[in-house]
């Protein structure tokens, strides 16, 4: 039997900033540049656009102050009619919904089942009066594209991918954010990439970059620093909004160093995952839901399913798991939490949503930093099956 008296890993901490950004942030510092548009080029943002759309292998990319703002331009950029129906899976973060009411439309929330990912069936049905799609591969776990992609061609419908927990995911072999109209990722500490905060958007349409741009504080002429279309943006110059959500450089900076990091860390965080996985499938007392076939994902964390527990047995495992140091959560007894749909009181009414909100009711949720080595894991994994044991007794 484990000691868990000793200290737990810090499963919240991620990787250091890499050596290579110190300089340059230092330097950046000095001149007290941090506008992304007051060079006339070259800046760190530009730069960090066209080497995120070269690494993603997309036409064009708009870093923005987070995966949030990404989703708002996207559905603005769509130029959807105000309260537009957008369906987004019933299981994602309250940001997502959030995003689409920011943007003068309506969520519809589709059901989603035991493996975390979109119930096609519920999909199917309501995409029938849907104007949008926004498909959240919430915490790495990719639906259906196929499926998704197919129903909403035949509807005449864009999709917007919310891959802020996929960066280096692939489906088909094809990088998830590339799949629909636009792909948004996020730069937020807990990401595969660690700005602190920030976001960016990819396409490969450059009406849509065009807005997007404009409509992310290009103002006067500063689209001209972008890699657009010149006609276009001439176009919608002084006819769009501006909500300036721009990133700045030092967010850059920060963020470029890493690009070069993320093949190894999709690499390692894979590997921890399904290490965990293993034991955890093969303690009795969890279930991980395998990938799907397309799918080669690239998970910092893990979500596991609670396996004949009772809700009070559960509310124990949560508690015993805690005193480990190994905080593991569930989405549907945590206390407020914004990933439990009947917690977004800001949409109205809540729907009747069964599939999924049995699934919050026994889906956990930790943390597994790539940076985490095989001890740690263990001490992890044991920590886990001790509670659960606890729970159970």
């Amino acid at each position: 039997m484990r000691d868990f008296s000793t200290k737990a890993p810090n499963v919240y901490q991620a990787e250091p900033i890499p050596e290579a950004a110190l300089t340059e942030i230092a330097a950046l510092l000095q001149s007290g540049d941090l506008f992304r548009y007051t060079a006339p080029e070259n800046a760190p943002v530009a730069l960090l656009e066209q080497e995120f759309a070269t690494l993603l292998g997309s036409k064009y990319a708009l870093a923005v102050s987070s995966c949030s703002a990404a989703l708002f331009l996207s559905l603005k950029a769509l130029d959807l009619p105000r309260d537009a129906k957008v369906l987004i899976p019933a299981f994602t973060f309250a940001a997502v919904p959030s995003a689409v009411v920011h943007a003068d439309c309506t969520p519809v929330l589709v059901e989603v089942d035991e493996t975390y990912r979109v119930n096609m069936e519920d999909f199917a049905e309501k995409i029938e009066t849907a104007d949008a799609v926004l498909i959240s591969h919430m915490r790495g776990h990719t639906s259906d594209m196929d499926a998704i992609l197919s129903l909403a061609e035949r509807h005449g419908l864009p999709v917007v991918e919310d891959a802020a927990h996929s960066l280096g995911t692939t489906w088909h072999g094809r990088n998830i954010g590339t799949l629909g109209k636009i792909g948004c990722f996020s730069f937020q500490s807990y990401k595969m990439i660690n700005a602190g905060e920030g976001g960016i958007l990819i396409t490969d349409d450059p009406e849509l970059v065009t807005r997007a741009v404009i409509m992310s504080g290009a103002y006067e002429h500063n689209w001209k620093k972008h890699d657009l279309v010149a006609g276009l943006a001439a176009k919608w110059q002084n006819k769009l909004p501006l909500y300036n959500m721009r990133m700045q450089n030092l967010s850059a900076t920060v963020i470029r160093p890493q690009l070069p990091e993320l093949a190894r860390r999709v690499s390692d965080g894979r590997s921890n995952h399904d290490y965990v996985a293993e034991r955890l499938n093969a303690s009795g007392y969890f279930h991980v839901p395998a990938p799907l076939g397309p799918e080669l994902r690239a998970p910092d964390s893990i979500q596991f399913n609670l396996q004949d527990f009772s809700e009070e047995q559960a509310r124990s495992f949560v508690s015993e798991s805690k005193k480990t140091g190994i905080g593991a959560s569930i989405f549907g007894l945590s206390t407020d939490n914004a990933r439990a749909f009947w917690n977004w009181e800001f949409l109205g009414p809540c729907p009747d949503l069964p599939k999924t909100r049995d699934m919050l009711s026994r889906a956990c949720d930790v943390r597994l930093p790539v940076r985490l080595k095989r001890d740690e894991l263990d001490y992890i994994v044991d920590a886990l099956i001790s509670a659960a044991r606890l729970a159970r007794a």
